[in-house]
């Protein structure tokens, strides 16, 4: 509750007002002793404007114990009030922390109270007073420590967004492939430290968020825009560093059940290779096994067989043109039996337990195939093309 109105006598006005710089002066000191941060800060220039705005602020304090309308606290005593907001701001422009203002805020206090209120009792102010002399001192102090504050979480909401617009923007340009020149300065810009290399990891959009919790810090995302690159079938973007090697099997774990689809590790300035790889395999839709990402080191073959899906199918019509007589029932098994035994070089026990039948069947069945196929079996460009056409069953 403010205190009541009560107009300070000239007499004690003009006393206090003459005291002020002396005031100011010892209130700097006291701070630089009790608060260790304010050290340094508060030498050479730096230290003659922090004395001058302490004395402003003070001035401010004298204009609202002296106004017309009595010590009300309410009252806004602009120049102070800016002056306060603008120090918070600064505090945080140099990176110190707002406990460390506040510290400063309650060392002034202190001393301002001591000094004035003994100059103002030998100027005549009387004892019962004091109370409400107090009252309006600490109540201006927790107007300007709250403006100080303001302005410290402005400056750092603004300074963030400004740098998650930056990053947002290196993720853009590495995504698109942008020259080495203009991403240095892109990521100088962003103060982010370049990594070794880059995996791009495709999330649904909606968990792109969540999974930044469980990533390196240092993950850039690219916006939901990409100029010059191909859509991402609305999925977000993820550039995760250095997640190569041991990295690379614990960014998977992380990964699992989130749906993610991941790249390559990549120099970080050809990260858009990471990202097209990732993005190629989603839209060929390789499909994870389980909950596990999709790892597209892991799905190499299959990337390259399904490159150029026309040319695929059209190999496997021509090179599998000696099965078309035949029935779905037989020509499936002939299939699966011929798939096995290039894929184990012609081992019949080793393709009887990979189809669960007798080795005797194995071999009955590559008759029927020699006889569909001929010496081409034996040719190593038909073997070859017979294992392409096969190999992504």
């Amino acid at each position: 509750m403010a205190p009541e109105p009560e107009t300070f006598a000239p007499t004690v006005a003009e006393a206090v007002l003459a005291e002020l710089p002396s005031v100011a002066e010892r209130t700097v000191a006291a701070i630089v002793v009790e608060v260790p941060s304010y050290a340094e800060a508060f030498r050479g220039p730096m230290g003659r404007k922090i004395e001058n705005a302490v004395q402003l602020a003070l001035a401010g304090f004298l204009e609202l114990a002296t106004s017309a309308g009595g010590v009300d606290a309410s009252r806004p005593i602009d120049p102070a009030i800016e002056g306060a907001y603008a120090l918070g701001r600064g505090e945080a422009r140099t990176g110190r922390s707002m406990d460390a203002l506040l510290a400063a805020y309650r060392v002034g206090a202190r001393v301002s109270w001591q000094h004035l209120s003994e100059t103002a009792v030998a100027a005549g102010m009387p004892a019962g007073s004091l109370a409400r002399f107090a009252g309006l001192v600490f109540a201006y102090i927790d107007r300007l420590s709250a403006a100080s504050a303001s302005g410290h979480a402005d400056h750092l909401a603004a300074s963030g967004r400004e740098r998650r617009r930056h990053l947002e923007r290196l993720a853009q340009l590495l995504v698109t492939g942008a020259p080495a020149y203009e991403l240095n300065v892109a990521a100088e810009r962003a103060d982010w430290t370049p990594s070794r290399t880059l995996t791009a990891v495709l999330l649904p959009e909606a968990g792109g968020r969540d999974a930044l919790a469980a990533l390196d810090a240092r993950t850039l995302q690219a916006g939901e825009d990409l100029p010059g690159a191909e859509p991402s079938t609305e999925r977000a973007v993820l550039l995760v560093p250095d997640a190569e090697g041991f990295a690379r099997a614990a960014l998977l774990t992380s990964l699992t059940g989130r749906g993610a689809v991941v790249g390559p590790a990549r120099q970080w300035q050809e990260a858009r290779a990471s990202y097209t790889r990732a993005l190629r395999a989603l839209q060929l839709g390789l499909l994870p096994d389980g909950d596990a990402p999709v790892d597209t080191e892991l799905r190499l073959a299959e990337l390259v067989l399904r490159a150029d899906g026309e040319a695929l199918a059209d190999l496997r019509a021509q090179v599998l043109a000696p099965l078309d007589d035949l029935g779905p029932g037989p020509r499936e098994k002939l299939l699966e039996t011929l798939r096995s035994w290039l894929l184990h070089h012609g081992r019949r026990e080793q393709v009887a337990a990979e189809l669960f039948v007798h080795p005797q069947t194995v071999r009955y069945r590559m008759g029927q195939l020699r006889d569909l196929f001929g010496k081409r079996l034996d040719d190593p460009q038909t073997v070859l093309e017979l294992t392409l056409a096969l190999g992504a069953r």
